[in-house]
């Protein structure tokens, strides 16, 4: 709990999304914690990189690592590997997140039980090879598997985890010099002593792992982690039953077809070594499946690979390896010096070890017969100067062949030039083999990496191997970005090496749904076709959500121009049409469609019709017509009829006065007055 409350990021809130709750976990390379996805409200396992290691001249290694384990995870995707969500940088924080699995780790659970059952053990290792299958299905390699690697959920579960060290096939190929690493208690042999590694190397591990698990026992331990590797190489993995007497001669095989010596000996892959345990395990009874190994659990761990032990203090060299068995015939070896390794669970150790040459000087008396007490003590003094001659010129010629003058220390040479590098190296009597790559941190023409890395032990006359700078690797933006789809955009962008995020959506008046609208450079600047961007770089599209949403308000009764003002200023287009209306005024809008109160968008039209006013009809000319018959004229035209008298009425009964007039238009229903006399 103390651990917890006193690191600084727990209760931090990373790249403004990831609000770090507790520390789960921390490793010689990074830390994970337990986080909340404030974003998508979810809990994910956060791996902060160890902020000093960004630092000095190998400080682009440890962050490429790093990266390089965000991206091989993220090409994978299967149930039994920890999924990738994101990776990123905030100020001077490295970090990832991954899915995060709610229980222990392998490690934990054999340090409380000792061993599995038998079915247990099968099933993890049947869990882990399934998920390495899917991996070497795509070319890659983990290089790393390990119980701290194989975590149990709390829901049974079984995840495989930490792609750190893993490598494409065509990356791992053998080299005389530099460093390998790996957890030394599951290294496999080749990469001990050629540095290369398949996916057979990962099955090997799985074997080692299969054997820890049935017996609660590590196949090879020693104080230094050099002993272990030692045996690696040269002993054949121990059957589990001599540990277990009780497991049956199936199990013995499976183990060791799986942590076969040679690479050849072994299944070809994760897929072809999980198909064999299936076959084995079909073979058991249920019985011997629940049956498990008698071993005292304990949390204290062998030494040389305990992976909470503290590294040895600075300056202090590792214990010398001593040999567990003979050198085999035809074997050459030195004794390899070790500075500062840790003994956690990861190591890094020389490439080519061998085994160690042992001298063993006998003195003996050839006549057999007994010599005079002088003369006894002369050949016994004789023979000590001579013992001692020869130890010293062995140990002189160990210190200068295989001891620490046998090696150098690689200098500082990030940042230089080619040809400074190279003659730094060569004072120190290290040949140069010259690679280059694209870097946009280092200037071209400029050593960005060096394999062994600057302040590691090689040995002299041997290769370093430095990659030059060629400068940032540009592209070109493709045309077709901007005011297309967006699935297009991306293709586009994406085929031309350059990465896609997105802003938020915005709404456009013009621009349909899911157009893009902008595409903007890390720099911010547009993403013109044509301008050059840095391969892989991050174009951030903006998208359209298309017009925004209004509601439609009602205009009835409102003169047309008003009618039209307030519809524009929500964004609406307006028509209009014309009717005759005997109740609507004229120029008064009469209906519109959509109705008032209807959803929509800007830019949608709204359909009015707009009041004529009454229709007018031509009043029919009765002057001089009877009464009555001026009376049925009016009337069958659709008008009323008022007779009034005129001032001297004869009684004649016709008309001599009309209002309105014949001819005159007016509506239907216009009272038409009529003076008879």
């Amino acid at each position: 709990m103390g651990t917890t409350v006193t690191d600084p990021l727990v209760g931090r809130l990373v790249d403004g999304r990831y609000e770090v709750v507790s520390r789960i976990a921390r490793g010689g390379m990074a830390t994970v914690y337990l986080a909340v996805d404030r974003r998508l409200d979810r809990d994910v396992a956060l791996k902060v990189m160890h902020a000093h290691l960004a630092e000095g001249t190998s400080g682009a290694d440890f962050v490429a690592r790093f990266r390089r384990e965000a991206r091989a995870s993220a090409r994978l995707t299967h149930p039994g590997l920890v999924g990738v969500f994101d990776q990123g940088v905030d100020g001077e924080t490295s970090y990832l997140t991954m899915e995060y699995v709610d229980g222990a780790n392998l490690r934990r659970r054999l340090a409380e039980q000792g061993a599995l059952s038998v079915e247990e053990s099968l099933r993890v290792a049947e869990s882990v090879l399934d998920a390495l299958a899917a991996a070497h299905r795509t070319g890659l390699v983990h290089r790393d598997i390990k119980p701290e690697n194989v975590l149990l959920a709390t829901d049974g579960r079984i995840k495989l985890a930490d792609f750190g060290l893993a490598r494409a096939v065509t990356e791992v190929t053998s080299t005389t010099t530099g460093t390998v690493l790996g957890t030394v208690a599951y290294l496999a042999p080749e990469l001990v002593v050629r540095g290369a590694s398949d996916a057979r190397t990962d099955v090997y591990a799985c074997g080692t792992l299969l054997y820890e698990m049935l017996t609660g026992r590590q196949p090879f331990v020693g104080e230094t982690p050099i002993q272990v590797a030692f045996q690696h190489v040269n002993s054949d993995l121990p059957a589990p039953s001599d540990e277990v007497d009780w497991l049956p001669v199936e199990v013995d095989d499976l183990v060791r077809a799986l942590a076969a010596r040679d690479p050849d000996d072994r299944p070809t892959d994760a897929a072809a070594a999980v198909t064999l345990l299936r076959r084995v395990r079909s073979e058991l009874d249920a019985e011997l499946l629940t049956r498990r190994a008698d071993v005292a659990p304990s949390i204290v761990l062998p030494a040389a690979t305990d992976p909470d032990e503290t590294p040895l203090p600075d300056g202090q060299d590792a214990p010398p390896s001593e040999a567990a068995d003979e050198p085999e015939e035809g074997e050459t070896g030195a004794t390899v010096r070790l500075e500062d390794v840790p003994r956690g669970s990861t190591v890094a150790l020389p490439i080519g070890l061998g085994a160690p040459v042992a001298v063993q000087l006998q003195v003996s008396d050839e006549d057999g017969d007994t010599a005079r007490p002088r003369r006894r003590r002369r050949l016994l003094a004789i023979a000590l100067v001579a013992l001692v001659l020869l130890a010293t010129s062995g140990a002189g010629w160990w210190y200068v062949a295989a001891g620490p003058g046998a090696y150098t220390t690689v200098p500082a040479i990030g940042g230089k030039s080619a040809e400074a590098a190279a003659a730094a190296l060569d004072a120190v009597g290290l040949d140069v083999r010259t690679t280059s790559d694209f870097s946009t941190t280092v200037e071209k023409g400029l050593v960005v990496t060096s394999q062994p890395a600057p302040g590691e032990r090689v040995r002299k006359e041997g290769t370093v191997e430095i990659t030059v700078s060629k400068g940032p690797d540009y592209v070109k933006v493709p045309d077709g970005v901007v005011g297309v789809l967006q699935a297009d955009a991306a293709a586009a962008l994406e085929a031309a090496d350059l990465e896609v995020e997105y802003a938020d959506a915005v709404y456009d008046d013009k621009a349909g749904l899911g157009v893009v609208l902008t595409a903007l450079l890390p720099d911010g600047e547009p993403a013109k076709a044509g301008a050059q961007a840095v391969r892989h770089s991050v174009v951030t599209l903006t998208v359209s959500k298309g017009p925004a949403p209004v509601t439609v308000i009602s205009v009835v009764g409102a003169t047309l121009k008003d009618a039209k003002a307030q519809l524009g200023d929500l964004g609406l287009k307006v028509t209009s049409s014309e009717a005759f209306s005997a109740d609507v005024k004229a120029g008064t809008v009469i209906s519109q469609t959509p109705k008032g109160g209807t959803a929509g968008h800007r830019g949608d039209t709204v359909e009015l019709v707009v009041s004529k006013g009454p229709e007018l009809f031509e009043v029919p000319n009765v002057m001089r017509n009877g009464v009555g018959s001026a009376s049925d004229t009016l009337t069958a035209a659709g008008f009323k009829v008022k007779v009034v008298h005129a001032a001297t009425y004869f009684g004649l009964g016709f008309v001599v006065g009309q209002e309105p007039g014949g001819g005159s238009m007016h509506p239907k229903g216009t009272t038409i007055v009529l003076t008879i006399t």
